[in-house]
């Protein structure tokens, strides 16, 4: 008996649409490539949060456009059924560490969501160009100022904004 396997992407999109490359320098004082923001892609879906966790049915045509880059991160032996499963219960959770009054633009945003979700598929971490891109801004010549002019950047609404 084979055990059926299944491709796990990273669809990886730039939110500033190449606006972070140019004015990074000027806002910040040293450079970020991109706003990224991240969904796992597996059994011709789309997982990512915004304002809660979505499974979208046509990957790459989500309203944040086109992917920047598509990530292959190997194969999963978990069944769709399993992760229906995983996201309902992080969706129920009682924290409900994923929904739109817990999301923090440094904290707990998107990337973070993407990185739960590919340990719990095939056991990787998010490459931490995306992952750790918040630390890299807070820790930029202007990062705490941003931080402060932004809030707390959590809650409803913010969920758009994945660093």
């Amino acid at each position: 008996m084979t055990e059926e396997s299944f491709s796990v992407k990273v669809y990886v999109y730039d939110l500033s649409h190449g606006m972070a490359a140019v004015y990074s320098p000027m806002i910040l004082g040293s450079r970020i490539d991109a706003i990224y923001h991240t969904s796992v892609v597996v059994y011709g879906k789309e997982h990512y949060i915004d304002q809660g966790i979505k499974s979208w049915p046509e990957p790459g045509t989500t309203k944040y456009g086109t992917p920047k880059e598509v990530i292959d991160m190997g194969h999963t032996y978990v069944t769709e059924d399993i992760l229906d499963d995983f996201l309902d219960e992080l969706k129920n959770h009682e924290e409900m560490k994923y929904s739109a009054i817990k999301y923090d633009l440094f904290d707990n945003n998107c990337n973070h969501f993407t990185d739960v979700l590919l340990e719990f598929l095939v056991g990787k971490n998010l490459e931490d160009r995306i992952l750790k891109l918040p630390q890299q801004v807070l820790s930029s010549p202007n990062g705490e100022m941003l931080k402060q002019l932004l809030g707390n950047a959590g809650g409803a609404g913010n969920a758009a904004y994945g660093f």
